[in-house]
């Protein structure tokens, strides 16, 4: 597909051409470079309003720092399309997201520009001043190393973290904080009060002009009369704001708030902070969406990656169906807390910052008291949910399951040591699609099964999921208690079954057969409904079983299963090694049986982006890899093949 841009744009293939073209010309640059963005993310997808509200800034720091040398990191990524644009990757931008193409995020083996893998928010500060510490060390005193982090990843303790480490040291270390007020939804907390509390202080706006124009003058005459200002400028801002110092505090030169949308103001100041050394942080206000008036209008939200739209009347495209489709596992797991917590008075609800992607706004909306946004704070949204747990009530806390991998320390040390009956809702679990390896939920079942007191179960479907959820919230079990479950669609279109209690540990019979069995765990037991029917078409008899918990064990049907069949698949949506399928070895190896086993899953290695099913299909554990393992398995001469 050929997508057009500018006339300016057009010559621009990387940022040494971009600093061919005058000042003046930035603006048309930063206009046809916001044009391209809009043109293939409305027919190709992806995210959207947080590159449009940087296209300015990028323009004007791959205009002022000479990149690559000079290092800039991108913190999570979801803004870096112009980056891409500008680095080499214009003429196959279109590819951004699709399997085999470009990654939607920063990558280092795609571009020596992207210094820094990036997926998950606010490591960009302790990345970049490990690679600043690392050019002091070289001797590269002339290379700059600049890091744009929103507002919102600076909520999160990783960033505080990176600042309170770079305040003690003389790096040259440039953060550029993008104040939107955004995440993916609105962010919450004292720091975003504190932000806005700066951007619209008058007082402190105009005293703060002042003095870098105070700045401006001394620093003609050498680095005693900088410093002499800096202690001006501090003086002013401590006698007009108590909160002005939080920055400065952790010994950063903070200067700002500048408008992110004045590219050349931008590259004025950008080109004054290159001269001063030591760690600084440029607060810049910009807004999502910037320049295409449905996503300004609109809500944040929704145009952070609206799908497909119409560029000229920003209408959203949305496909209506002629039947009843299933609904997402995110959504049923929003109504349905609401729906036990109206019976519960003890359940909670905890998301940190993802309350529209895990659908707990649904909670938030109707009891706007028991459902908490704790910020971008993985770690801080455990230990917070163990807090509510010593206290009796039933915490559900609902984080995506790579995500989780941040919280870790915090599952086992504040929950699973206390033996606490939270409730961890882990959404995106498996092959997660588009936003690829830094986005997919492999390894839950293997790092949550070999901590002590915890119970693992994954839905097959969404009947499945309510009554785990019924099932985790009731007062006789006092475990942590780990609910999986895939992005997107379920099974069921009328999937608002009443709930029942499953006993803990139990799994069940989906189908009989005589010559294999498949084992399952979560949605993808699915595909093996679809496997079994195809293979009994050539004759092949094949036993399936949801296993529905990998911890606890259904130790009465796995005797059943190893008392039967003497070939076995383990199939799962999630890493092999120490999976599902590595469970069950471990279990037969204990109880004395032999038995071959084929596992399936995704495999010991990064996979990479694309569609779920694509993803499925290149692991092997699609319906036609569940097929093709049995057959083997089986032995091919022994039954007819399939056509």
């Amino acid at each position: 597909m050929n997508f057009k841009p500018g006339k300016l744009l057009e010559q621009i293939e990387y940022p040494s051409d971009l600093r061919k073209f005058n000042e003046d010309d930035l603006r048309q640059i930063s206009d046809e470079l916001r044009d391209y963005i809009v043109d293939i993310v409305s027919v190709k997808g992806g995210h959207f309003g947080a590159s449009l509200g940087v296209v300015e800034m990028t323009v004007a720091l791959h205009y002022v720092f000479n990149t690559p040398y000079d290092q800039l990191v991108w913190d999570v990524g979801h803004q870096a399309y112009g980056h891409k644009i500008l680095t080499g990757r214009k003429s196959n931008f279109y590819t951004n997201r699709v399997y085999k193409g470009l990654s939607g995020f920063p990558k280092r083996k795609e571009s020596e520009y992207d210094t820094f893998g990036v997926g998950h928010s606010s490591t960009s500060i302790s990345a970049g001043l490990g690679m600043a510490e690392a050019s002091k060390y070289k001797g590269e005193a002339d290379r700059q190393h600049v890091v744009v982090i929103g507002d919102g990843a600076m909520t999160a303790g990783l960033a505080f973290e990176g600042l309170n480490n770079a305040g003690v040291s003389d790096s040259n270390l440039l953060v550029i904080l993008n104040d939107n007020c955004m995440s993916i939804d609105p962010n919450v907390g004292a720091l975003k009060e504190y932000l806005t509390d700066i951007t619209t202080s008058h007082t402190y706006n105009k005293i703060r002009d002042e003095v870098w124009m105070l700045l401006g003058k001394f620093s003609k005459f050498g680095k005693s009369a900088q410093e002499i200002a800096s202690k001006i400028e501090h003086a002013f801002k401590s006698a007009i704001s108590d909160k002005s110092n939080l920055f400065e505090s952790l010994n950063f030169r903070y200067f700002g708030p500048i408008d992110g949308h004045d590219v050349n103001h931008m590259v004025k100041v950008l080109q004054d902070l290159k001269d001063i050394q030591g760690p600084k942080l440029l607060h810049c206000v910009t807004k999502k969406g910037k320049g295409y008036q449905p996503a300004e209008d609109g809500s944040a939200t929704q145009w952070h990656a609206p799908g497909l739209f119409n560029k000229k009347t920003g209408e959203i495209i949305k496909v209506i169906p002629k039947n009843p489709q299933p609904p997402k596992y995110q959504d049923v797991f929003g109504h349905t807390i609401v729906e036990l917590a109206e019976k519960n008075k003890k359940i909670v609800g905890v998301t940190p910052a993802m309350p529209s992607g895990s659908s707990l706004n649904i909670m938030m909306k109707a009891m706007p008291s028991r459902a908490f946004d704790v910020g971008i704070a993985e770690q801080h949204a455990v230990t917070f949910s163990a807090g509510l747990a010593t206290q009796g009530l039933r915490p559900f806390c609902n984080i995506y399951s790579s995500f989780m991998q941040r919280a870790y320390d915090q599952v086992v040390h504040d929950v699973a040591i206390q033996n606490l009956p939270v409730v961890f809702c882990l959404d995106r679990a498996g092959v997660a699609g588009a936003d690829g390896p830094t986005h997919h939920g492999a390894y839950d079942i293997a790092y949550m099964r070999c901590v002590p007191n915890m119970i693992i179960s994954a839905p097959m479907n969404e009947a499945e999921l309510r009554n785990l959820m019924y099932t985790a919230q009731l007062d006789e079990l006092e475990n942590p208690f780990v609910i999986r479950y895939p992005r997107g669609q379920g099974v069921m279109p009328e999937w608002k079954t009443p709930m029942k209690k499953i006993k803990v540990g139990t799994g069940r019979r989906i189908r009989t057969g005589d010559d294999v069995a498949i084992l399952t765990i979560g949605h993808i037991g699915n595909y093996a409904i679809e496997a079994c029917g195809e293979l009994e078409k050539i004759g092949v008899s094949a036993a399936h079983y949801d296993m529905r918990f990998v911890k606890p064990l259904d130790e009465l049907l796995l005797h059943e299963i190893f008392g039967k069949f003497d070939k076995i698949i383990t199939v799962e949506d999630g890493c092999i090694m120490g999976g599902m399928g590595s469970s069950v070895l471990e279990w037969m190896a204990q109880n004395g049986y032999a038995a071959q086993v084929q596992m399936l899953g995704i495999p010991d290695r990064i996979v990479e982006h694309g569609s779920q099913k694509e993803l499925h299909t290149e692991c092997n554990y699609h319906p036609e890899g569940i097929i093709e393992a049995v057959k083997k398995i089986v032995g091919v001469k022994a039954k007819q093949q399939l056509a």
